[in-house]
């Protein structure tokens, strides 16, 4: 489950109801809901199965 890290927003969303891709500034998604960005770090597991994880902010 991924959230929305726009303080106004917080909408959680399955990782099949976003869209990955990488915009120039590294992998993330836009919210469907407010447009805002939230980053993601991609990980291949052994069995070649591509997951994500959601980054937050320091």
């Amino acid at each position: 489950m991924f959230t929305c890290l726009n303080q106004s927003c917080g909408a959680q969303w399955k990782p099949e109801e976003v869209t990955i891709k990488n915009e120039g500034q590294g992998e993330m998604f836009r919210c469907p809901h407010c447009g805002a960005r939230n980053y993601v770090i991609r990980s291949v597991k052994a069995n070649g199965k591509v997951t994500y994880k959601q980054v937050r902010p320091q």
